[in-house]
Parts: C-alpha cells; sequence; structure tokens
C-alpha cells in the first residue's frame, strides 16, 4: 500500500470574488497567446456570478467531507488561484509530511485531465519535501459511479420522466489531444463512454444514451470533438433530456453557464424538458472512493510520453476558465 501520511487534493482553482476575475484568467491562459478581449469576454460569464467560482467551495466541503475518514492529514491546493499548490507543499512540509497521495479533482486521461497535473507535481515539489504520489484516474471506480447514479436517479424524478433521454456531457478537447490520450491514444473518450454505460447499468436502463461536448475554446480552424451539447439538444429527436456532466467532478464555471444557463436557454427556446444531475461533490460513495483509493497498491506512474501536451497556438479563452478536470 501506499503508507501515505497525508492526503493532497490538488485542483484547478476559481476566482472568489470580481477583483479575482482576471488575474485568475491569467494564471489560466499564461503563454497561451490569448487575445485581452477574449478574457474580458469570459470574465462577464464570472461576473454574472458575482465573480465566484463554485469550485473552490466544493473543494473546502469535499476537504471537510474527508478529514474524519482519510486518518491522515487532509490538504488543498490549487494550479491556478489560492491557496496555490505550492504554498500547500511547503506547509505540507514544514508539518513534517514525508509521503502524500494526490487526488487529484479530475477522473480521467489525456494531457489537460491528467499529465498536467503530473506536471503540477513536479512543479509544486520542492527539496527535503513530501514524496507526492498521484492517485489513479477513477471515472470507473464504483463510488464515482454511485454518486453519479444516484444524482441521475434525483434528476430524472425531479423531470417526472423515467424515460428522458441522458446525455452525458464532458469538456470537449482538440482532436489531437484526443487521439494521443493515454498510452495507445483515445483514452480520454473510452473512459468516459465506460461511464456512462456503467451509470445506465446501475440505472437499469437499455435505452439509448448520448456522450456530448462542451465548454469548446480555441480557433474555430482547429477541430476539436463534437457534437458540442447545445447543437445536440437542437439536433435529438428526445421528449426530454437529463444532462448528467461526468466530465466533471464538482461544479465548475463550466457546469453552471454552459450547462445550466446556455444549455438550459436552448432548452428553453425548443420547449424540451430539461434537468441536469448534481456533480459529484461530496456524495458519501464519491468521498468515500477517496479513501479506497489511498489503500489501493501504489499506482504506476504513466510514462512521459502518455498524454503528450498539445503544441499551443493563438487561441480563445475557453468559456469557463478550465480544460477538463474535476
Amino acid at each position: 500500500m501506499g503508507d501515505y501520511d497525508a492526503l493532497l487534493v490538488l485542483s484547478f482553482g476559481g476566482p472568489e470574488g470580481p477583483d479575482d476575475v482576471l488575474p485568475f484568467l491569467e494564471n489560466v491562459v499564461r503563454g497561451r497567446g490569448v487575445p485581452r478581449e477574449r478574457l474580458m469576454e469570459v470574465a462577464e460569464h464570472y461576473q454574472g456570478f458575482g465573480g465566484v467560482s463554485p469550485i473552490n467551495r466544493q473543494n473546502r466541503e469535499l476537504v471537510e467531507a474527508l478529514r474524519p475518514i482519510a486518518d491522515v492529514p487532509v490538504y488543498w491546493g490549487n494550479r491556478n488561484w489560492h491557496p496555490f499548490g505550492e504554498d500547500t507543499v511547503r506547509r505540507m512540509a514544514a508539518d513534517g509530511v514525508r509521503k502524500a497521495a494526490v487526488f487529484a479533482t479530475s477522473a480521467y486521461a489525456g494531457y489537460s485531465s491528467c499529465r498536467q497535473y503530473y506536471e503540477d507535481i513536479a512543479r509544486i515539489s520542492v527539496d527535503g519535501g513530501p514524496e507526492l504520489v498521484k492517485l489513479r484516474h477513477y471515472g470507473d471506480h464504483p463510488g464515482f459511479v454511485e454518486a453519479m447514479t444516484d444524482h441521475t436517479r434525483q434528476a430524472l424524478a425531479r423531470l417526472g420522466r423515467d424515460d428522458a433521454r441522458l446525455v452525458f456531457t464532458a469538456h470537449s478537447i482538440p482532436v489531437s489531444m484526443a487521439e494521443t490520450a493515454g498510452p495507445s491514444g483515445g483514452l480520454y473518450e473510452a473512459q468516459l463512454r465506460r461511464t456512462a454505460e456503467l451509470v445506465c447499468r446501475s440505472l437499469g436502463r437499455t435505452e439509448r444514451f448520448d456522450l456530448v461536448w462542451q465548454s469548446r475554446s480555441g480557433p474555430p480552424q482547429v477541430p476539436w470533438l463534437e457534437p458540442d451539447v447545445c447543437d445536440h439538444l437542437r439536433a435529438i429527436d428526445a421528449k426530454s433530456v437529463v444532462l448528467v456532466p461526468i466530465g466533471f467532478v464538482s461544479d465548475h464555471m463550466e457546469v453552471v453557464y454552459d450547462l445550466d444557463t446556455e444549455a438550459r436557454q436552448v432548452a428553453d427556446e425548443l420547449g424540451l424538458p430539461m434537468e441536469r444531475a448534481a456533480t459529484a461533490g461530496t456524495h458519501p460513495a464519491f468521498v468515500r472512493m477517496v479513501r479506497e483509493l489511498m489503500d489501493e497498491p501504489e499506482p504506476v506512474a504513466c510514462a512521459l510520453t502518455c498524454c503528450p501536451p498539445p503544441r499551443r497556438r493563438p487561441a480563445r479563452a475557453p468559456s469557463g476558465p478550465q480544460a477538463p478536470q474535476a
């Protein structure tokens, strides 16, 4: 087993007030050549929610839910906003932590959803500080599946339609990135489809389901995974729909803006009854899952050739803050 003496929840981060929004977005897109006007456009999405992303609050709630069962101290750090991962690791070192399990708030393979967390771990590690061990992908873990099954069942109940079409959503990524996800490519899509299948099986459903994408960014000439969720809602022949955001473990801005705002507007325009399932959040099965991952044999780190970074080119900022993860 991992023999950990601490747990680090490593996440993306988000602004917690109007003055945080632009500095946060600048951290997210640093080195990507995103035009200033696009940053201002995205900033308006945040300001519509008081300049606050729900991700930090939900991470605090996850940390508090983990503390009674983790059997070790639980820490939290972010890539792009306070508390920054490097500050958290320095505190862990001062506390005498020797070896920590790292739970990334992203369940799947891919550069942004996995490899970049390995890069974060390398960047925030300090001489004489704790060894940081990233826990495995968990989209197929029974705890994650149970949480998403319960939340989907609750959304179906709110809708009052057991036969509603299930539309599973995840963050779109460039096709070139999807093709290189995992040791032999295609793993991001394959893992998401597997999660959707497991949720449907847990619900006892044999009806057709859809896996679609959201939160695309980047220049229009670069192909990304399709169809977009809003385009899909316009195209399908369904009497009602439940959106199931399996690509996210908490309510990021992509969830509350791209699904609860934009997709909701499309559904209302179409007269299409729609509900959105909650993300895993602090569902008890999901919280237990993190503890169970710590008890598994220590995972083997991915090869450096796995999920290579994309070739950067000038791009638009995302509609929400981030590439796919937690």
